[in-house]
């Protein structure tokens, strides 16, 4: 499964519904990380083929979602981007976790086997 590029309208279909909804409740049925990311940055473009690999591996347990900050201004400020990656780890109960900058593959992969994936079968 190949990272999912996501608008603000899909996020509130698929992820959260901020415009309705004050508690945080994750609509998703696995758990997810979205990337907040922009064509023009550098460390996003290092990030961008290591999530595809993480697509891949973790296919049909964890989805990977992207979010471009130059076109979706109401997300970056929803969730206080102001430096670019930033990621958004999101477990399936539980609130989300946010890590700025751009990070190796093997701290991504602790990530999601010890804070999105404790619950479910590996």
């Amino acid at each position: 499964m190949a990272t999912i590029y996501m608008t603000a309208d899909d996020f509130k279909e698929k992820i959260f519904d901020y415009s309705k909804d004050e508690e945080w409740k994750y609509k998703g049925s696995l758990p997810a990380i979205v990337d907040f990311y922009a064509d023009w940055c550098g460390p996003c473009k290092a990030v961008a083929p290591v999530l595809e690999e993480l697509s891949n591996e973790y296919k049909d347990q964890v989805v990977i979602y992207k979010i471009d900050t130059d076109k979706e201004h109401e997300l970056s400020m929803l969730f206080g981007i102001q430096s670019i990656p930033t990621l958004l780890f999101i477990p399936k109960d539980g609130q989300p976790m946010i890590q700025k900058g751009a990070i190796p593959k093997n701290a991504f992969k602790q990530v999601i086997e010890e804070r999105l994936l404790t619950n479910e079968e590996k």
